[in-house]
């Protein structure tokens, strides 16, 4: 293992926390990396010595901080270039060790046509490809993974859109635009079989996951093992899994997925992931093994240790994904600086943030994951759900709520899911916060240095009056009582029923209020009529990011959906639509510009020339608004 210290780790939040973890348990020194505006992340910290560098895709720059580091190998965790031929190739040219699979295996299954070809040969069933005229039809990046580049057609006018779209996202993320045509399978499940190979010829799985609870083409919850399959689909998948890596010349830990019916009947190949998954832990959870090690162990020349017949996993894990994201807002990814985090008890948490982190635009909205084990699968969902209404975190938007009332629902409970339900059900999950959280803000508010009431939430107006021991919101009045307690938490009482509450506030009349993985900003009322409402016809920026395009021009007549702007945020593409018929007005947005949230981008007049608001009605923003790329995986 000698051979690995110092190791550079090309990566960033909470897999370069994890990996340093390993190495260091190993006795190995550990060299990060870091852009000019994260100099404190946690990340940083937790490595011997870090290098400042301008780009994490740069594979020059990441090559020359390993010299500057003094590393003699590399790990390039997920995402990034950790799926890139060419730079696996130059980190072997540069005399460092590659902790990963082959150039050659990483340019095989990276190019997915070639992938599907080597999976036939191998006798690996895949997806029938598909025709413009057998509809629907999935339109897949040929060199892409992690749902960028990836779009659904169900009608033949929307096939041109959906390639032009697919086309150029695939050419940003990874500088690659060829696009594929499959078979889309309706309601299906994403099930992954973990592969371990050395460099003897030693190749062998560890189980399967599922990962079909999804958004965006986006994994939430994972768990292994999947709920569906028998033993028989789990030994077929396996040696499919096996074959295909011992075709490939396969090293390293790498992903076997398949795609499969809602009834799991018959399983696809889909692609190979050649890298570390985010959902790794559910697995190591499972087997008491820790795949990092075994990555470092055959990067270092080591055999293999594990045999195939001597495995056998142990009860059930299931991993949590919390993003920066509204749920509510159709995931739109969410900025802010994290006011308090407090890690939940009895499970594993991977995270990359700490209070003071500052989420911003430039990377995905990925902050940490929550990993809970059990002796079977109710056990294991119980626990996370638990240790989600634990886990404290404020000052930024989660899906921390969300996920829970997801692994609360009865048909995720039974097992009975598809990649599509998270979209179905997201209305019915983004739920407002309980009516206690509102009155706790308010009654926090007046107890510190905020002036007393009226209170609103930010985006929707509500006044609560508080007098005399009793708060009143709607028309009903409360007998209450709140107690500060230590450590950014307050006691409040409610007609009898007390809770707790984390508090943080971010010195600036905002405070930040949560119980059971809800979040509420409250600040003071204004005269305004709030930053969701878009007066005078205009439309704002939804989230902070980069132009894309300008489908219009100055006077130009709409339609109501047509697509006015297209946004970048953390890797998500957002198309801004008209709301209804009009003018376009005040537009000097150019290709390039960066935007803030709450920011003009435009104004919509209607066809007289009068301000499309000056009805009275505010603008709907969520409804003008489609998510359309993905994220890290």
């Amino acid at each position: 293992m000698r051979s690995l210290s110092p190791l550079l780790i090309a990566n960033r939040g909470e897999i370069a926390v994890r990996i340093a973890r390993t190495a260091h348990a190993l006795g190995l020194e550990t060299v990060g990396v870091y852009s000019a505006d994260e100099p404190d992340a946690l990340h940083v910290e937790r490595v011997d010595r870090a290098v400042r560098i301008g780009s994490y895709l740069d594979p020059a720059e990441l090559i020359r901080a390993a010299r500057r580091g003094g590393a003699r190998a590399v790990h390039p965790g997920y995402g990034f270039l950790s799926e890139n031929g060419g730079f696996a190739r130059a980190v072997g040219e540069a005399g460092l060790i590659w902790v990963g699979p082959p150039p050659e295996a990483i340019e095989l299954m990276g190019d997915k046509l070639a992938a599907k070809r080597a999976a036939a040969r191998a006798g690996v069933p895949v997806v029938p490809e598909g025709e413009a005229a057998a509809l629907p039809v999935m339109v897949k990046a040929v060199a892409g993974g992690g749902g960028k580049g990836m779009r659904i057609v169900r009608r033949a006018e929307e096939l041109e859109e959906a390639l032009d779209a697919a086309r150029r996202e695939a050419q940003a993320a990874f500088g690659d635009g060829r696009v594929m045509l499959e078979r889309y399978i309706e309601r299906p499940r994403h099930i992954e079989v973990q592969v371990l190979a050395d460099a003897y010829g030693n190749v062998i799985h560890l189980g399967e996951r599922e990962c079909t609870l999804q958004r965006r083409h986006q994994k939430v919850i994972e768990e292994a093992p999947s709920p569906a399959l028998s033993p028989e689909q789990r030994a077929r998948i396996g040696a499919a899994a096996v074959a295909l890596a011992r075709a490939c010349g396969y090293q390293s830990a790498g992903t076997v997925e398949f795609v499969a019916e809602a009834d799991a009947r018959e399983l696809f190949f889909l692609e190979m992931n050649t890298r570390l998954q985010v959902e790794h832990p559910v697995t190591e959870l499972i087997y008491g093994l820790d795949l990092v090690e075994q990555q470092l162990r055959i990067a270092a020349g080591e055999p293999l240790a594990l045999e195939q017949a001597a495995l056998e996993p142990r009860g059930h894990a299931v991993e949590a994904r919390i993003y920066a994201e509204d749920p509510a807002a159709g995931f739109l990814p969410a900025t802010g600086t994290i006011l308090r985090f407090r890690e939940p008890a009895g499970v594993r948490v991977d995270s990359g943030v700490r209070e003071g982190t500052i989420v911003g635009t430039r990377f995905d909205p990925l902050l940490l994951k929550v990993i809970a084990h059990g002796r079977d699968r109710r056990e294991a969902l119980d626990r996370l759900v638990r240790a989600l209404g634990e886990l404290e975190l404020l000052g930024v938007r989660t899906n921390v709520a969300f996920a829970r009332a997801l692994l609360s629902r009865a048909d995720v409970r039974a097992g009975e899911q598809d990649t599509g339900l998270l979209e179905r059900v997201r209305a019915e999950l983004a739920r407002e916060p309980p009516e206690d959280l509102l009155l706790a803000a308010a009654l926090a508010c007046a107890g510190s240095s905020h002036p007393a009431g009226p209170w609103r939430r930010r985006f929707e107006q509500g006044e609560i009056r508080i007098a005399d021991g009793a708060v009143t919101l709607a028309g009903r009045t409360w007998q209450a009582e709140v107690r500060e307690l230590t450590d950014g938490r307050c006691a409040v009482e409610l007609d009898g029923i007390q809770r707790r509450y984390a508090v943080s506030g971010d010195g600036e009349g905002t405070l930040w209020v949560g119980r059971d993985g809800y979040q509420l900003e409250v600040r003071a009322a204004r005269a305004d009529s709030g930053r969701s409402a878009l007066a005078g016809g205009s439309l704002e920026a939804p989230m902070p990011g980069t132009v894309l395009q300008v489908r219009v021009v100055e006077g130009q007549r709409v339609a109501g959906g047509e697509v006015l702007v297209v946004l970048e945020s953390m890797k998500m593409e957002l198309q801004v639509t008209a709301p209804r018929d009009g003018v376009v007005s005040d537009l000097s947005l150019s290709p390039g510009d960066r935007v803030e949230r709450g920011q003009r981008l435009l104004s919509l007049l209607r066809p007289d020339g009068a301000s499309a608001g000056q009805d009275g009605r505010a603008v709907d923003q969520r409804a003008s608004m489609d998510a359309l790329g993905g994220l890290d995986e």
